[in-house]
């Protein structure tokens, strides 16, 4: 197959962005559960959930760094292989970008290093305040990068200006609060708080099944249950926010995803699992679920939820008034401020669909010199190739209510059985460390894949996106990218299984005297009981756990 240029710009900046995610999720979630841990040590004063905090921040700070490395490639990419795009739409996708750096990267990264060095320098309320800043800050780099990715989802907020030929920004407060970046922010990061929690879960069982820091690993797996299927309770009923957006947003993925090749009467059929064939237009052996995906979709029984084919006839539609918008712009760049102010109106009344005339630069240079084949083969090209968004989004639904289901579990053993857990649950929670992860992958090809052929969806062709390279070029920076990744990988792996081999650090001095004060405490309470000794609080609860059984 010929290497196309384009293609294979794809094709790093997936890789690369890929391997990014891989550090997000678990730095979004773990930054979270420290602080968890860290509030309940300033409430009870007990040395164990301040090692707790130590330990799972040191495996937080190991991924926070990896990511902050990967990170820094992907801004560089937007100038380096989509210097058009960058052109194009940089007003626009810019400004978040630059938000998040000016306010929650640098917030996160300063205070990451105020936790990490401030244990000794800071009161216990301090340190505390600076674990929940860096938790603040974590989420805050999401909210603005799926700010900028929402936006080309469903490019709100902005129009084309013919006289620079940029998008330019109209309101900032419909970028800001763009439904479909909304979605996504609140699904992704419950994601992140899912994959920590199936991370510190497998983790501590691992401790469990080896008999060690078995303290630890039981008050972290009351944690991780409890916040966990909170998480992935969440999840599910954000992705179903995800889905009614994308009814009205982005309703060609949406078919796509469902390999809905005709309009159904509402409500329309959710298809569990099935074969798509594109070229036959139809899902072999498919089985079909009445109603559900009406529901998602619309939330209701009588709105349809229109097929592909009757989505490729209304691009068709949008592809010729695209033409009509784009030979109006040729004008008005002639013409500059002389051009008639009818084909200015022309231009305003058809320029929605100017994204469109521009899928046909693939096949002829003029797109006012297309022929009629030309144009259904534009049309054509808005529907993405089906059956891989059909399977990685069953993949990520499966894998979801998974985890519902082993977080329930464990918070019931945590809760009702003693936090005593058969052997095979335990194993079972080791193995599905790396489950979360492929959700999250398969989360974001669906996003990704399934708005192709655009760039920015509706508005700008991938094809027309890219720098203009050559395929030697792309060659060796993938080459590069991927040799250098696969060495932070390596990098990353090492240290993470180094620390957690080592297990935590035990702080002996404090221990001892907390231990000390316990025990003064016991011998002069004030008749409530040897268990309630005096001055304690309703804090000193949330620490009442049994001695150590690691299993059944």
């Amino acid at each position: 197959m010929e290497l196309d240029v384009v293609e294979l710009s794809r094709l790093q900046f997936a890789m690369t962005a890929m391997y990014h995610f891989l550090f997000v999720p678990l730095t979004l979630g773990l930054s979270i559960i420290v602080a968890i841990m860290e509030t309940v040590y300033v409430m009870t004063g007990r040395p164990i959930w301040r090692q707790m905090t130590k330990f799972w921040g040191t495996l937080f700070g190991i991924n926070f760094v990896l990511g902050v490395a990967t990170g820094i490639t992907m801004e560089f990419q937007f100038g380096m292989n989509w210097s058009y795009y960058s052109h194009y739409v940089g007003d626009i996708f810019g400004a978040p970008l630059a938000i998040e750096g000016l306010m929650a990267f640098f917030l996160e990264a300063t205070f990451v290093g105020l936790f990490f060095f401030g244990w000794d320098k800071l009161s216990r309320v301090q340190h505390l305040m600076v674990a929940w800043l860096v938790a603040l800050g974590s989420n805050f780099s999401a909210l603005w990068i799926l700010i900028a990715n929402g936006w080309m989802q469903n490019p709100v907020g902005a129009e084309f200006n013919p006289d620079t030929m940029r998008m330019e920004m109209t309101s900032f407060f419909d970028v800001l609060f763009n439904e479909v970046a909304q979605a996504k922010f609140v699904h992704t990061v419950s994601a992140g708080y899912v994959t920590a929690a199936v991370f510190v879960l497998g983790v501590s069982a691992w401790y469990l099944l080896k008999d060690r820091h078995v303290e630890l690993a039981r008050r972290s797996i009351a944690v991780a249950a409890s916040f966990g299927l909170a998480a992935a309770l969440s999840v599910v009923v954000l992705g179903d926010e995800s889905g009614y957006s994308a009814s009205h947003t982005q309703r060609m993925k949406l078919a796509a995803i469902e390999a809905m090749w005709e309009t159904h009467d509402a409500p329309a059929p959710f298809t569990a699992v099935g074969l798509p064939d594109q070229e036959a237009r139809e899902t072999h052996y498919a089985v079909e679920i009445p109603w559900v995906m009406g529901l998602i979709g619309t939330r209701s029984l009588n709105h349809e939820i229109p097929g592909i084919d009757q989505l490729v006839e209304e691009a068709h539609e949008k592809v010729e008034r695209g033409i009509v918008a784009f030979d109006a712009l040729q004008t008005i760049r002639e013409e500059r401020d002389n051009a008639p102010a009818e084909v200015r109106a022309t231009f305003e009344e058809n320029s929605g669909d100017l994204g469109f005339a521009y899928l046909l630069m693939r096949y002829v240079e003029d797109p006012r010199d297309a022929t009629p084949e030309q144009i259904a083969q534009a049309a054509e090209d808005t529907v993405p190739k089906v059956w891989p968004l059909f399977w990685a989004f069953r993949v990520m639904v499966g894998l979801g209510f998974a985890f519902i289901g082993v977080m329930a579990y464990f918070f019931y053993r945590s809760s009702f059985k003693g936090q005593t857990y058969p052997r095979w649950a335990l194993w079972a929670a080791v193995i599905a460390i790396p489950t979360p992860w492929i959700a999250a992958e398969m989360g974001w090809f669906v996003a990704e894949f399934g708005r192709q052929p655009w760039t920015v969806d509706g508005v700008l062709p991938t094809a027309l996106s890219a720098s203009h390279l050559s395929v030697q070029d792309l060659l060796i920076t993938l080459v590069g990218f991927m040799l250098f990744y696969s060495i932070l990988f390596v990098v990353e792996m090492g240290l993470m299984l180094k620390y957690i081999r080592k297990g935590p650090f035990q702080d002996v001095e404090e221990t001892n005297a907390w231990e000390e004060r316990h025990e003064h405490r016991l011998r002069t309470h004030d008749g409530r009981g040897p268990f309630a000794p005096a001055g304690a609080s309703a804090a000193s609860a949330l620490d009442g756990l049994p001695d150590a059984t690691p299993a059944e």
